[in-house]
């Protein structure tokens, strides 16, 4: 029998600095059978000419204008010829035998996905020197729902749940992706959490290799990346990917504990937005009042300390509001 095929999709913009390793990280893979489609996604410095430098007759390189990391990985799976499809970012690495490890655990079923532990290193450092925890998702699941619930709940599910899982940690079947659907294209800090919440309840479940790992590169600012964005159109589509995850997983299970949980990320979405945007903390509290009417949540709860006091005293919103005070009278002082 045949290996199956796998696409290595890279979205890279202004990466320059870390394509050729991300590039070899893919190369490097001991899985046979693999393709690697790198999309520069209107890079302004040397991206593309660096990933240029690697093609060949397994490295494709595409180029387009600045659409957003989820535009470029659409291009690339429009594109991808895999059966298997592996997302890695341009900054992040894999390690060796990362798919084929995963591969193994799948064992030919398409209708599951794999799963990893992930390393986080700060930029600068040797991925090596540092060691994979083993999370509470290290294991294997044949419900997504419960996953999710799981992922999504924290400590409401038990105190060893929630967190955050990076998108390179999964290994996806293409026939799982094209049951759920694309990526969502607008710029969202969440694309990755919205994205793998549809993969997941499109699939059977979910495989965990204790042999694969990935690793995640930590910065101490993001500068302007989507991910440190505060803007209006990011944060509103923040809500947007809350919207569709809240959507998605109640037509699986609406009960009291879910709608409890997504009036709690509803909450956390009032508090991100406040005080910059009251029309999105106003639609966010909305959403979070029809989920759960007897549901309040302090967003300041779990802090210790004169915060929390002071947020049972004047509330969350009068609290943040004094931090944020805070922040601009010292940013103007600077």
């Amino acid at each position: 029998m045949s290996l199956p095929l796998v696409s290595i999709i890279i979205p890279a913009y202004n990466s320059a600095k870390y394509m050729a390793g991300t590039i070899q990280s893919a190369l490097d893979q001991t899985w046979a059978n693999k393709e690697i489609i790198i999309v520069d996604d209107g890079s302004k410095d040397n991206t593309l000419a660096i990933a240029k430098g690697f093609e060949s007759e397994i490295v494709t390189v595409l180029s387009q204008e600045n659409k957003g990391a989820s535009a470029a990985r659409n291009k690339g799976l429009s594109v991808a010829k895999g059966e298997y499809i592996q997302f890695l970012d341009a900054d992040d690495l894999l390690s060796p035998n990362k798919i084929a490890a995963q591969l193994e655990k799948l064992n030919g079923n398409k209708n599951l996905v794999g799963i990893c532990d992930t390393v986080y290193f700060p930029d600068g450092s040797n991925p090596g020197d540092f060691t994979k925890t083993t999370e509470w998702y290290s294991n294997d699941f044949d419900d997504a729902v419960d996953f999710l619930i799981k992922l999504y709940g924290g400590r409401y599910v038990g105190p060893e749940y929630g967190g955050m899982i990076q998108p390179n940690a999964w290994l996806t079947p293409r026939s799982v992706i094209d049951k759920a659907g694309l990526w969502n294209e607008m710029r969202n800090p969440d694309d990755d959490g919205e994205f793998f919440c549809r993969v997941l309840l499109a699939s059977s479940g979910i495989r965990y290799s204790t042999e694969a790992t990935n690793y995640y590169r930590k910065f101490d600012s993001k500068g302007t990346s989507l991910s440190n964005r505060k803007d209006h159109e990011a944060l509103s589509n923040i809500l947007k990917s809350t919207d569709s995850k809240a959507e998605n997983v109640l037509k699986r299970k609406d009960t009291p504990l879910v709608r409890m949980i997504f009036s709690r990320h509803y909450y956390e979405n009032a508090f991100a937005f406040f005080p910059m945007y009251p029309d999105l903390v106003h639609e966010a509290e909305k959403k979070a009042r029809e989920l759960a009417p007897g549901f309040r949540y302090n967003p300041f709860e779990d802090r210790g300390g004169v915060i929390h006091l002071l947020s049972k005293l004047i509330g969350w919103k009068g609290t943040k509001y004094l931090l944020y005070r805070k922040q601009l009278i010292g940013q103007s002082s600077k």
